[in-house]
Parts: C-alpha cells; structure tokens; sequence
C-alpha cells in the first residue's frame, strides 16, 4: 500500500517530525524516501511551523499567534494538502521510557497511553513531551496507526548485576533500576555495522553517541552489554546542559546550603549544567571552538577550554570502564552531531586511547571518513551518520506490512 509514514522526535519545547514517502510493494528492509522534515515550536502566544523539502530547502515558515487549531492538527491538515495525494497509513513516536514492560515496538492504544503515562516519574521532563503528539493525534485520528518506539528497548540485554542499584530493595521493587537510553540511535548503528562492518558487530564495540545528549554503549556479540545512562539520561556523560555522573553529595549540598527543592535540581542538573555550565558561554560545541580562538578575555577562555577538555575526559573516563566491561576493544564508533561532525574530539579522544592501541589517520579524520583509524590500528575506529527516525519509521512499517498479510 502506497502512502506516507510521519515519525515523531520530540524535544522538550520542540516537536520534530520527518514525513517518509512509502510506495507500494516496500518492506521494512528496503529505504523509503524522506519528503519533508519539520519542526514545532511552543510559544507563549501560538506557535511556529517549519518545514524544509528532501533537498533541506525550507518551504515553509509560518508563525501562527493562537493556540486554534492546535498545532498536530495544524500539521496533519498540512499534510493532508500537500501530500500529493498520498494517503497517512501510520505515526511512529519516539518514547523515552518503556520501563521493564516494553522491550519492543508497540501499537498504541489508550491502555498503552495511560500504562506510559505512569512511568513519568521516571523520567519526568521527557516522558510527557514524547506522549503528548499521541495522545493529541489519538483525539483528532483515532482511527490511524500509532506505534510507540522505545530509547530504552535496546538495552533489555543488559545483565541484572548491570541494571542494579545499590539502594534499599524496595526501590528495586518499583521499578527503580538501570535502564539506558539512546537505544534508536544504537539499534541504527548496530545494524549498520552488520551490514558493513561484521567483525566490529559481532566483536567488542563501543558506540559514542554524543550530541546534546550523550551517552557510550558497549555492544558486545551485536547485544547492549552495558550504556552510561542508567537510571535516567542524567547519568553517564557530561552533556550540552546536563551533568551526566555527579556525586549525590553535591546534590545534598544545594538542598542543605541553598534550601534547593525539586524544581531549582531539576533546572540545574537539566538545564544549567554540563557545557553550558562549566564554559558560562554556551551548550553549542561548535560555537565553543570558536569562542576558543576568538576570546579576548583570559578567564572566559579558561572556562572554555575547561568544559571542552572535561566533554573529552568524562568520555576516556567511561571508555576504560566499559572496554573493561568488555574485556578488551574491538572498535569504536563515534556518532551523533557532534561525533559525526568534530574531528577535534575525535582526535584528542583517539589520542588519549593509544594504550589501547587505537591509531587515528590523521587525514581521514579530517575528512570524516567512514574509517579514521590507520590500518595498524588494534582498535578500529569509524564515524557512521545515525538515523532515529528511520528506526521508527521500519517499526511502523512493520506493523503496516503485517496487517495487509
């Protein structure tokens, strides 16, 4: 069945969406066209719509001051007028937290919805956003196909001793363990990796997904065997505005020093720190280079220079312990805006991991080849673009393929 498939990414002010063209006889393993991506952002008084064609031309650009009609509704109008007769077979959306419950891709139903709905507390800033497109495309369509995809799906094959917490027992009993995230962006590359890179997919691989959020997977045997994010994506790395691994010392210091409650933790540790915080500058790793060159001022140029050099250490930091994990390292993967894109970070990383024997081909990293290390390298070390959306977008299909049987 011919038709369009829209796939969800959703921030925490922002809804992103890519629109996939879906012709008659596809599967899942075949590559759909992507016809538009898009975004929605929240104001106060309304909203903007953007959309941008295939080529990454924008084609629309639209602020729209009233909250009538709701902005999902605006959109599938949009859709529904310029899909150049294309029918909507079906949404995939990317959720945060599936909890112990959801290992796999699930068709949404309201059960679904109200089941998802009580694991906000496990991640209460993500969690909500990432439902609210379902719920509301539930009330206009309730009869299109929704799939919810899971960040945490991949990681089911994490160990117990993995997933444990060193808490009292009763937390465990609710739920409150490891769970790891990031999983669409490693079920992306894994699967690339077997395409292109067998030995690495089926060795002692570390992905680097290192964005605005970040986090390392070791993948072992193709299987999540352990991931920097445990509990929440607070943990692990440092990141654009969020800590990544902190003391809960430190934590118990604000709410005693300076009387901080939920919503004052909540802002720092989510929205004040990691980049943003220790440079005082910016979350923006690209504009933190430049600021590095161009600062006049000694102390801002400190302050720089020490948040992009604690990016950098939390992340050998974290290699060693999950290259022990592993019991040695095959390759490594970096992925993600800023793995894709800084060949600075990937050389200073390659170089403080020469005790494992990586060697980086210095040109090739300039280049951002899909192979950066030399051939003598007892570690090989690859860039791969990732793709969420297309993740979401083969669950989707597959649910559609799986009902015209």
């Amino acid at each position: 069945m011919a038709g369009v498939i829209l796939v969800f990414n959703v921030g925490s002010s922002s809804v992103k969406f890519t629109v996939f063209d879906v012709g008659a006889g596809i599967t899942a393993q075949d590559a759909p066209t992507r016809l538009v991506h898009g975004e929605i952002e929240n104001h106060a008084d309304g909203f903007s719509f953007h959309v941008n064609d295939r080529t990454g031309t924008r084609c629309v650009d639209e602020r729209i001051t009233t909250t009538d009609p709701h902005p999902l509704d605006h959109l599938l109008k949009w859709l529904s007028a310029h899909a150049e007769g294309r029918s909507l077979l079906g949404v995939g959306h990317r959720i945060v937290h599936g909890g112990p419950e959801f290992s796999a891709p699930v068709r949404i139903t309201p059960d679904v919805l109200d089941q998802l709905e009580a694991l906000t507390p496990f991640a209460p800033l993500h969690q909500p956003a990432t439902l609210a497109p379902a719920r509301a495309i539930a009330d206009y369509r309730p009869d299109l196909l929704q799939v919810a995809c899971f960040d945490t799906a991949f990681h089911q094959t994490i160990p117990e001793m993995a997933r444990l917490l060193p808490l009292p027992r009763r937390y465990a009993q609710k739920g409150v363990q490891r769970y790891g995230f990031h999983g669409l962006s490693y079920t992306w590359i894994a699967e690339r990796l077997k395409l292109c890179d067998p030995a690495l997919y089926a060795g002692r691989t570390l992905i680097a997904h290192l964005g605005s959020g970040a986090s390392l997977c070791a993948l072992k045997g193709g299987k999540s065997l352990e991931t920097t994010m445990g509990f929440s994506a607070l943990d692990g790395l440092m990141m654009g505005t969020r800590t990544g691994m902190i003391d809960p010392g430190a934590l118990l210091y604000m709410m005693q020093e300076e009387g901080a409650g939920w919503c004052t933790l909540v802002d720092v540790l989510y929205r004040q720190s990691g980049l943003l915080g220790v440079s005082g500058v910016s979350s923006d790793m690209r504009l933190l280079r430049q600021r590095l060159v161009e600062e006049k001022d000694p102390e801002i140029s400190k302050a720089v220079a020490q948040a992009l050099d604690l990016f950098e250490y939390r992340i050998i930091e974290e290699t060693g312990a999950l290259a022990a994990v592993m019991e040695g390292l095959d390759g490594l993967v970096f992925t993600a805006g800023i793995g894709e894109h800084d060949s600075v970070l990937r050389a200073n990383v390659c170089a403080r991991l020469g005790w494992l024997g990586v060697k980086l081909d210095a040109k090739a990293n300039a280049c951002h080849a899909s192979v950066i290390s030399t051939p003598d390298s007892a570690v090989r070390v690859r860039v791969e673009p990732t793709d969420e959306e297309a993740v979401i977008m083969r669950d989707v299909l597959a649910f559609i393929t799986q009902a015209a049987a």
